[in-house]
């Protein structure tokens, strides 16, 4: 099978309400399809380094950031066809490079054995492994998604994730999804891939729904919930703004946000 192996374009992302994207989808019957692949479960295999640069860095948000991933689409056995992504983001604009390996022989050198590939694409990833030195999996990530393009432009798409979880162990995928709920229940993540610029129609829509373009990490937001509370930096916070570490963990505001203010969750900086 044929697989697409190198992405550039533009990925915006709202939160919606479960009402607002049922509103959207009968807005869209008259100019998007779904996807060929349909409705899915993402499995994502984020890896980082023993201090987490790579997510401290997502989360301050600059004008260039970087991860590294493996990504499946349904429970993967050893021989089955998974991605290993590297995504980067530059003023904006995401490239993404990616390369379809069995399961076996990806875990094998992401773990930090022989690169089984050959190209410019394994190269860019193993020099982005080895620069690194001490990358190796941090957190499980699932979410069912829908996923749709316009038939007009087969560039332009749009695609809803929920049930977003995130666990810290496991983490193989060929483990089952499962883990902590990081987006409150009730709500969508919306994400628009694009080329170049949004159809009249969904621009038209989104004004009228009030809904804006905002910055959402799902690793980013596993990571102040599930990893930051846990580190001397979080402990820090907690005793500093008298924040019982449980709830430096477990505590959100509105769309799964961290009770830490932009400041606090700098605070390791």
């Amino acid at each position: 099978m044929s697989y697409q192996t190198v992405f550039q374009r533009y990925e915006l992302k709202y939160i919606l309400t479960t009402e607002q994207k049922n509103k959207l989808l009968k807005r869209m019957e008259e100019h998007m399809v779904p996807d060929p692949y349909g409705a899915s479960t993402v499995r994502s295999l984020y890896y980082d380094t023993d201090t987490f640069r790579l997510a401290r860095n997502s989360i301050e948000r600059p004008v260039y950031k970087e991860k590294l991933r493996i990504r499946c689409y349904d429970t993967a056995k050893p021989t089955d066809t998974v991605f290993v992504e590297l995504k980067k983001k530059y003023d904006s604009v995401v490239y993404k490079r990616r390369l379809p390996l069995p399961e076996r022989e990806a875990a094998c050198w992401m773990s930090g054995g022989y690169c089984p590939a050959r190209g410019q694409i394994a190269d860019e990833i193993s020099y982005f492994y080895n620069f690194y030195e001490t990358l190796h999996p941090v957190v499980f990530l699932s979410y069912d998604r829908q996923a749709f393009y316009s038939e007009q432009d087969a560039t332009f798409r749009i695609s809803f994730d929920e049930n977003i979880q995130s666990r810290l162990d496991a983490l193989s995928l060929t483990e089952e999804p499962g883990g902590e709920q990081i987006l409150d229940e009730g709500y969508v993540l919306m994400e628009l891939k694009t080329a170049g610029g949004l159809p009249l129609w969904l621009v038209q829509f989104l004004t009228e729904n009030g809904l804006y373009k905002r910055s959402f990490s799902k690793y980013g937001t596993a990571y102040k919930r599930q990893i930051f509370p846990y580190t001397d930096a979080g402990r820090l916070c907690s005793i500093a703004y008298g924040i019982p570490a449980g709830s430096l963990a477990s505590g959100k505001k509105k769309y799964g946000r961290s009770t830490l203010g932009r400041k606090e969750e700098l605070a390791y900086a």
